[in-house]
């Protein structure tokens, strides 16, 4: 598995494109950053990271979650990985890890970036404010890496690149969420904190000291490993052609 993950993650870093999406993104944020730049209060920090955070499961998971797991669909290097004796456990439990390794350095790198520009056009983060904000990343960064799991079964299920990542962007949106809750305010309004939303909601609120921290980390493993064992199964139900 070791082997697989360091030859994916080496694919991954010789990707130009990489590096030219990442590049624009990070122009494009600081752009956002000095239109706002003459609204600038002590709040802002903290409040414009959230609402520029939440976009990032979409920009930035989307893109790594398309280079991570549906490159390989295009090529056909799936095929390959199979053929040449790869398990299918080990080839999804070795594309999450990659995805949560190459999401953990664009979040990880996010909030001093942000932190930069910010200070760069006169806002510098006030005591405390870097918490929030490494935590605003880090409930962002777990609802990418999750939603990349969920849409992993349709990877491996269904094998069709488009409709993965249709599905992974809808999840990022929060366009499946949305219709979801809308449902449960009529019949179970109670277990909306329960959808991933909910659960990276909680996780942030512990973080910041806002409440327990224990229960809403133990029901997104729970959810992620759901979902592994989902898309495992569907990739040995999926007959391949070689």
């Amino acid at each position: 598995m070791f082997k697989l993950i360091r030859a994916e993650l080496y694919r991954l870093l010789r990707k130009k494109s990489l590096y030219i999406y990442f590049g624009a993104l990070a122009a494009g944020y600081f752009l956002v950053a000095f239109i706002r730049s003459g609204g600038f209060n002590e709040g802002s920090v903290l409040n414009d990271a959230l609402a520029l955070f939440s976009l990032l499961p979409a920009l930035a998971g989307g893109f790594l979650f398309a280079a991570v797991y549906t490159d390989d669909l295009s090529s056909k290097n799936l095929t390959v990985l199979v053929g040449g004796g790869a398990s299918k456990a080990i080839i999804v439990i070795a594309k999450f890890i990659l995805m949560a390794l190459s999401g953990a350095a664009v979040f990880s790198l996010m909030p001093l970036y942000h932190f930069a520009v910010y200070a760069a056009l006169g806002q510098a983060p006030a005591t405390g404010v870097a918490a929030a904000v490494y935590a605003a990343a880090l409930k962002y960064y777990l609802t990418s890496i999750a939603f990349a799991a969920l849409s992993g079964v349709v990877v491996y299920g269904l094998q069709r690149a488009t409709f993965a990542i249709v599905t992974y962007i809808l999840l990022a949106f929060g366009v499946v969420s949305g219709l979801f809750a809308i449902a449960l305010d009529t019949f179970a309004p109670g277990l909306k904190e329960h959808m991933m939303p909910g659960i990276t909601d909680r996780i942030f609120l512990g973080l910041i000291g806002g409440g327990p921290l224990i229960a809403p980390v133990i029901e997104y493993a729970a959810y992620v490993l759901i979902f592994i064992a989902l898309s495992a199964l569907a990739f040995y139900r999926k007959e391949m052609e070689f």
